[in-house]
């Protein structure tokens, strides 16, 4: 079994991604609007899936780390809401589900753990088999400036009290080396990223249909910026 990077900070995950919010409703919009259930790839310790469950809708929520699912458990159990959410270990690529869901989410950012075009293609084959007919895939990723990229690398920056991290970009190669530590945890972990257009190019190859694209959760139009979020559904067989 892989270790994933995820398992050394699962204990910290939490207090690091606090600030994290502007996302959560916008998923949670989308899964009441499906009805459920829902397949979550990343779950993580149940940031969106827990607030989704609150509403009634089933999550079965997907990701590579043992010691996060364990956390997702404690706080699932917590929350009232272990009934419906359904966690299992299991790879973007290759899910442990056999239901067909009407959505598939996989949020902040998670898709670029993908960092191959045939481990991306995997990804989006997976959610295909998983989505029941009309289903729908959303996710979101980023495309860093160079604003971003010059205030950040190379530099321990404190992102929450006690909770550091780096960032270690490669523009020719495309890829972020993320390094975070704190309250006795570190890990580090790689994330690779595509232009919007490369995104688009890869789903419609990968049989998907473009519904829309936002630059923020607020559900504005994107316009260039370094953030996007993506809802999309399998093209109809012809």
């Amino acid at each position: 079994m892989c270790v994933s990077a995820y398992d050394a900070i699962a204990s910290l995950y939490d207090p690091w991604s606090r600030s994290v919010v502007e996302d959560v409703s916008f998923y949670v919009d989308e899964a009441v609007l499906s009805g459920g259930p829902v397949v979550e790839l990343g779950v993580g310790t149940g940031r969106i899936a827990i607030p989704t469950a609150l509403t009634g809708v089933r999550v079965i929520g997907i990701d590579t780390s043992p010691a996060m699912l364990a956390v997702a458990a404690e706080r699932t159990a917590l929350a009232g809401v272990e009934d419906l959410v359904d966690l299992r270990h299991g790879d973007l690529r290759d899910p442990p589900v056999d239901e067909r869901v009407p959505l598939v989410t996989i949020p902040f950012r998670s898709l670029l753990h993908m960092e191959t075009d045939a481990d991306r293609r995997a990804a989006l084959a997976a959610v295909r088999r998983l989505l029941a007919p009309g289903g729908r895939l959303v996710f979101d990723v980023f495309t860093p400036g160079r604003d971003d990229i010059a205030e950040t690398h190379g530099r321990w920056l404190e992102r929450e009290p006690g909770i550091w991290e780096r960032a270690d970009w490669d523009e020719a190669g495309r890829t972020l080396v993320l390094r975070v530590r704190g309250h006795g945890a570190e890990s580090e972990m790689s994330l690779a990223w595509l232009s919007v257009a490369e995104w688009r190019e890869l789903l419609a190859a990968e049989g998907f249909v473009l519904e829309a694209l936002y630059g923020w959760f607020d559900r504005s139009p994107w316009d260039g910026g370094d953030d996007s979020i993506w809802i999309c559904s399998p093209r109809a067989a012809s």
